[in-house]
């Protein structure tokens, strides 16, 4: 019975549980650790998605026969250019939009405000309970208002020591494209020879998950940001390079994403023009079809072949277990594990049919 597979399986995953079990009882020894990862954590992640974002760059730098060191400084030079460009072309435009946005609020508030006012005076037959609770909304408006700001300012703080954390970003990514490829051999060192061949088989499956996912996201979002600027322009929509660079940066969230982008549109065509929701509501379902049925599988492919119940579940699991953090990393971080899960078991039953020892 020792022996058997399933018994070697059950016993891996007792001595799993009691390793937790034993991480859990000693976290005193680990909370340094912890904390170190969570000091690193940003700058790692940030360089990391550059990293996916810039190496095939790199690689074709060293195609025309440059040197590594060379051709990374030549990446930190095309970034440092397109930084540059948008700050210089972009940046202005959307300011000036979000500054205007800002001083606008007030003037939505009242009008969101008497329209509540004249919608109560005019009906008879709301039930008491909606009026209370329309009532109170109403009177604490300035509260609800007052609240996000003070939410906002305490993110505008968070954002500050991101932005201190940033800082290293160019450091990890200097290193990252400099030794990437010694990290492969650096882990299959101390396997035999097969179990090192299926190791680097395995490291392999897993960058071209997260190569995939990146950088296929990443152009989505862009392609998607570009359309609806596009859209928004046509109908003359106000502040629409502010709303397409937010639906840009929510479109990296999977699903969800575009339905958060799609908000402040709407709130704002409603403002502008009753008639501009339908409009807008238009623009955004003819580039999510364009961006479902053509930019993402022709830009992603089925590299991750994750069905969409699967990931809808994986992000509302991961919303609530780790906030919008959770939300972001569910994902690539499912689609890793899938490929690790995927990969053993072929191993396993490759062995089976060979009858040699397999990897696990």
């Amino acid at each position: 019975m020792v022996n058997k597979r399933w018994f070697q399986v059950l016993v891996f995953f007792i001595l799993v549980f009691l390793l937790i079990l034993l991480i859990s009882e000693t976290n005193f020894v680990f909370d340094p650790v912890i904390k170190y990862l969570g000091a690193v954590a940003l700058p790692l992640i940030g360089a990391g998605i550059l990293y996916y974002l810039t190496k095939p760059l790199m690689h074709l730098f060293e195609r025309f026969r440059i040197n590594r060191i060379v051709s990374i400084f030549l990446v930190f030079f095309v970034l440092i250019l397109l930084g540059y460009l948008v700050w210089i072309y972009i940046a202005p435009i959307a300011q000036n939009q979000f500054k205007n946005l800002i001083d606008n609020i007030p003037k939505m508030v009242n009008w969101a405000q008497d329209m509540i006012t004249y919608w109560q005076s005019n009906q008879t037959m709301i039930p008491e309970q909606v009026d209370t609770a329309i009532s109170n909304f109403t009177d604490n408006l300035q509260s609800h208002i007052e609240n996000v700001l003070n939410y906002l300012f305490g993110f505008i703080g968070q954002l500050i020591s991101v932005i201190a954390a940033l800082v290293l970003v160019p450091f990890f990514l200097f290193f990252m494209l400099k030794d990437g490829d010694r990290l492969v051999p650096f882990v299959t060192q101390i396997f035999s020879k097969k179990k090192a061949k299926n190791l680097r088989s395995l490291l392999g499956k897993i960058d071209d998950t997260l190569t995939a996912f990146i950088q296929g996201q990443l152009i989505v979002s862009f392609a998607v940001g570009v359309l609806l600027f596009i859209g928004y322009l046509i109908i003359r929509l106000d502040y629409s390079l502010t709303l397409a660079l937010f639906a840009m940066v929510m479109n990296v969230i999977p699903f969800i994403g575009p339905f958060i982008a799609v908000v402040p549109a709407l709130i704002v065509g409603a403002f502008q023009d009753p008639l501009m929701i339908v409009w807008v509501s238009i623009v955004m379902l003819v580039v999510q079809q364009f961006e479902s049925n053509f930019i993402s599988p022709n830009v992603m492919g089925r590299a991750l072949d994750l069905h969409p119940l699967t990931v809808i579940t994986v992000i509302l699991a991961a919303g609530s277990i780790a906030g919008f953090v959770g939300i972001l990393f569910a994902v690539p971080f499912y689609a890793v594990i899938k490929t690790i899960i995927v990969h053993f078991y072929k191993t396993y039953q490759k062995s089976k049919d060979t009858k040699e020892e397999s990897l696990i």
